[in-house]
C-alpha cells in the first residue's frame, strides 16, 4: 500500500467526520441590561439602582449630612445671639452705671453668658457690702472668690458653647471613610457584575462603578461642611472665651477699687 493512498484515504476520513464548534456562552440583550442596571446616572436612578449596603450608606451619610447642617445653623443663630447680647450688656456696664444698679439690670437669673459672668462675680461684692467692717484680710479673700466664681462660670460657658461641635467633629472625621465603605462595595458589586456578564464594556463598568463613587461624593459632602463649620465655630468660642476672661479680669479690678474705697473709708 503505497504512502500516497493511506494519506488520501486519511483526509477522506477526516472530512467526513462532522466539525464540533464550541463558543462561548452568550449574553442575550436583556441579561446584560439586567447586569448593567440602567441607562439614567442622575443622581435619583443611582440611589434607586444600588445595591442595599450601598443604599444604608448613602441613608446613613444623608443622616450625618442634615444632622451637622442642624448643629451648624443652631451655632450659627447662637454665637450671634451670645455675642450681639454681650456687646449691649458691656455697653451698659462700661457706661457708668453704679453696680447696685447693674445688679437690677441683671436680674437673678441673667439670660446672656456675659451677664452670668457678671452675676457670679456680684455676688461676693453684695456679699461684701452687707459686711459692717472690712479688713484688708476680709477683702482679699472677697476678690479672690469673686474671680474663682467668675472662672467657674467663664468655664461654665465656655462648655454650654462647644456643645454641638463634637457632633461636628464626628461627622467631619467618619463620613468620608463610611463613604469609602459604600465605595470599596459598590466596585466589588462591580467587578461581580463584570464577571456575569463576561465582558468588560462601559454598558457593563460605568453603571455600577458610578454607584460606588456617589457614596464616596455624600461622604464628602457631608464631611467638608462639617469640617468647615467646626474650625470656624471652635474659633469663635475660643474668642468668646477670651473675651470673657478678659471681662472678669476687669470686673475684678473695678471690685477691687470698691473694697480699697471701702477700707478707705
Amino acid at each position: 500500500m503505497s504512502l500516497e493512498f493511506l494519506i488520501a484515504s486519511g483526509m477522506d476520513t477526516l472530512t467526513a467526520l462532522p466539525i464540533m464548534q464550541v463558543s462561548a456562552p452568550e449574553v442575550t440583550g436583556g441579561e446584560t441590561a439586567a447586569i448593567s442596571g440602567h441607562d439614567d446616572f442622575s443622581f435619583t436612578a443611582l440611589i434607586l439602582a444600588a445595591g442595599p449596603v450601598v443604599k444604608m450608606v448613602m441613608l446613613v451619610l444623608v443622616i450625618m449630612s442634615v444632622w451637622s447642617w442642624m448643629v451648624t445653623f443652631d451655632k450659627w443663630f447662637g454665637m450671634s445671639a451670645a455675642r450681639k447680647k454681650a456687646h449691649q450688656f458691656e455697653e451698659a456696664f462700661w457706661s457708668g452705671q453704679p453696680l447696685d444698679e447693674m445688679d437690677d439690670r441683671v436680674g437673678d437669673k441673667p439670660s446672656d453668658a456675659l451677664a452670668r459672668v457678671y452675676s457670679a462675680g456680684s455676688r461676693e461684692w453684695r456679699e461684701a457690702r452687707r459686711l459692717r467692717t472690712l479688713t484688708d484680710t476680709v477683702a482679699s479673700s472677697l476678690l479672690q472668690r469673686a474671680r474663682s466664681q467668675m472662672n467657674v462660670a467663664v468655664n461654665r460657658e465656655t462648655s454650654r458653647m462647644e456643645k454641638g461641635l463634637s457632633t461636628l467633629a464626628i461627622i467631619s472625621s467618619s463620613a468620608p471613610f463610611i463613604g469609602l465603605f459604600g465605595t470599596v462595595w459598590g466596585i466589588m458589586t462591580a467587578f461581580r457584575d463584570i464577571g456575569m456578564a463576561g465582558e468588560t464594556n462601559l454598558a457593563v463598568v460605568a453603571p455600577g462603578m458610578a454607584e460606588a463613587l456617589f457614596a464616596t461624593a455624600l461622604g464628602l459632602l457631608a464631611a467638608i461642611p462639617a469640617m468647615m463649620f467646626y474650625n470656624k465655630f471652635s474659633g469663635e468660642v475660643n474668642k468668646f472665651a477670651d473675651h470673657m476672661d478678659t471681662f472678669a479680669e476687669e470686673f475684678t479690678v473695678r471690685i477691687s477699687r470698691r473694697l480699697a474705697e471701702r477700707l478707705d473709708e
